[in-house]
């Protein structure tokens, strides 16, 4: 590849999205509807994006299968957050969630239906009735592959809008001015490695999560932090890096997800000896309390001798009572991933789990708009122009410490929908573009250019797969603080290791290595903001267990925490805990 020169081309947009996931094509569909010329930027095909492998549902209170509020979906919710959510933003998604689920169901979507043609509902992790006091059916679905019916809904009312599509293009770095204004991003065409900037008046992150930090994973290779990394080295701020979610029932030994629906449906777990031991862990809602409940008790399990295999390193699904009809009609996907990852029949023979790294609770600070927010320096927020953030990179906060299951499809569309119609009560038509600053690609060029000049002998995966097996090792179910001083002390030594890596093959087809080092830059911005958020807070909450502080402590830690790339620095600010008209749901002990 030639020297890249600082005289890059420019295109301009009234709307750029990173992204082509159900947040950011949610976001595209209402901008493009509203005759705003909107380009979305994507790694990989559209409908090939990390959305297409959600299977179990999209939340919303609609009520078809026996009586259902919002408002308990909100306490759900909170509860679910153990209490760390911001309760504004949350009641604004659980009102709003039976409104987007039916603009879905008008766009074309194929959900499950009853036999009086409403929206089929099935039960799910942490949904109940009247506050606490029964399961509720509450996730609308669409077999076991929701997350791919509605990538393929959204990608083809994009199409009739009109959305300009770059596909397999990788946003580099923000470009930003001297008002620390966002002006757009510098982006690489991934098949010929040319540069291009794209200039916006409204940038939007919608690049899902960094599950890759991690050595067990349901994410795909796509998902390397990559708004969080450009966040970060523009100087803004990651909230509630330390809360990631265990889902509870990845494929042993693949990590594949084995959605929660299968338990929604009626599927158990179980020990060595056959026992349902969920019963003795949450006697009311047993299979079907919350992920982080549910993945420290089968840890708790396999820690206690009762894991199954040669190594008793797992557990069993089991849904062979269920009946093979009801598998192959609600459950297609998990059959076939029941054959192909874990070699089993799961109509005859229950497939073996293990808790594994599914979805970051953290990310970029944003309010209900979707704008991305930091601290003013005076104890108040500030709004970041031009700059906007939905879906997993996104931290609102409607997860708080723990995502109750459904939520991130609702997540999606509630929040792509309302930056969509925030930016459009913009007027963008009407404004004209900034002035790019005259070295607004410099940053992303010159880090470009390192890659390409290195003669460091890191390699690019090495240093990656140590950084997975590090955050793996050091800040898993179950932490304590020496591991959590150790594996910080491992990943700074890591990012040091990674200022000297090099790739060999500049010739590779679609530039493969080339992609892979830049990614790393963002894998381990999001490595060291988990990691240092993580080991400063003394206390256990959510998906952060610590064996060393295991009760929650709201007194000192009822806040969340702000991590800073520059100096590793952190920064708290208060939980939201007045909402939007109800009222407060006071924090309580978390029992089910």
């Amino acid at each position: 590849m030639a020297a890249i020169k600082t005289a890059i081309p420019t295109r301009r947009f009234d709307a750029v999205i990173v992204g082509a996931g159900g947040s950011g094509m949610r976001a595209s569909l209402q901008l493009a509807e509203a005759g705003l010329n909107v380009a979305v930027l994507s790694k990989v095909f559209p409908t090939r994006s990390h959305t297409v492998a959600a299977q179990g549902g999209i939340g919303a209170s609609l009520g078809n299968m026996s009586e259902d509020d919002w408002y308990w979906h909100m306490f759900d919710t909170v509860k679910g957050s153990d209490y760390l959510g911001d309760q504004d933003a949350i009641e604004f998604m659980c009102r709003e969630a039976p409104k987007v689920v039916y603009e879905l169901e008008h766009f074309g979507m194929p959900f499950d239906r009853n036999p009086d043609g409403t929206i089929y509902q099935r039960p799910f992790g942490g949904h109940t009735a009247n506050f606490g006091e029964k399961p509720v059916q509450r996730a609308c679905a669409a077999a076991d592959r929701t997350g791919h019916a509605l990538l393929h809904t959204l990608y083809q009312r994009n199409v009739r809008a009109r959305t300009h599509f770059f596909v397999e293009w990788m946003a580099l770095d923000l470009i930003r001015d001297a008002d620390g204004d966002v002006l757009g991003v510098v982006a690489l065409e991934m098949e010929t490695g040319e540069c291009m900037i794209l200039e916006a008046k409204t940038t939007i992150f919608a690049t899902g999560g960094a599950g890759r930090i991690f050595a067990a994973s349901t994410n795909a290779f796509i998902n390397t932090g990559d708004g969080m990394g450009m966040a970060a080295r523009a100087g803004l701020p990651l909230q509630d890096m330390e809360f990631w979610q265990f889902h509870p029932t990845g494929v042993a030994g693949a990590g594949v997800l084995i959605t929660e629906g299968v338990r929604g449906e009626g599927g158990i777990l179980i020990n060595a000896n056959g026992e349902r031991f969920m019963e003795r862990y949450a006697p009311t809602l047993k299979d079907l309390a919350p992920r982080d409940f549910v993945s420290r008790s089968m840890d708790q399990e396999i820690k206690e001798g009762r894991g199954v295999g040669p190594n008793k390193d797992h557990v069993l699904l089991d849904l062979r009572h269920i009946g093979a009809d009801t598998i192959q009609k609600r459950l297609p996907s998990i059959l076939e991933i029941g054959h192909k990852f874990a070699n089993v029949d799961a109509t005859k023979e229950p497939i073996p789990v293990v808790p594994t790294i599914h979805y970051q609770m953290g990310g970029i600070p944003t309010n209900i708009n979707g704008q991305v927010v930091a601290p003013a320096g005076d104890g108040s927020q500030k709004v970041v122009n031009g700059l906007y953030a939905i879906g997993e990179c996104a931290c609102v906060s409607v997860h708080g410490a723990n995502r109750l299951g459904t939520n991130s499809l609702l997540d999606l569309l509630v929040f792509g929908r309302a930056a969509g119609n925030h930016i459009i009560s913009q007027n963008l038509r009407a404004r004209s573009h900034k002035a790019l600053p005259a070295s607004g690609a410099d940053f992303a060029l010159d880090r470009l250019n390192r890659l390409e000049t290195s003669t460091g002998s890191e390699k690019v995966q090495h240093v990656a797969n140590d950084i997975r097996s590090s955050m793996q090792k050091h800040c898993g179910v179950f932490r304590t603080d020496a591991l959590l001083q150790e594996g910080v002390r491992e990943i700074m030594k890591l990012d040091e290791r990674r200022k000297h890596v090099s790739f060999k093959d500049k010739s590779k087809v679609f530039n493969t290595a080339r992609v892979e080092a830049l990614e790393l830059d963002n894998l381990i911005e999001t490595a060291k903001a988990t990691i240092c958020s993580a080991v400063a807070r003394k206390e256990s909450r959510g998906a952060h267990a610590h064996s060393d502080f295991p009760n929650r402590d709201d007194e000192n830690w009822m806040r969340h925490t702000l991590w800073f790339s520059e100096g590793n620095r952190l920064d708290y600010k208060p939980v939201v805990t007045k909402p939007l008209t109800v009222e407060t749901f006071k924090p309580k002990a978390r029992t089910f």
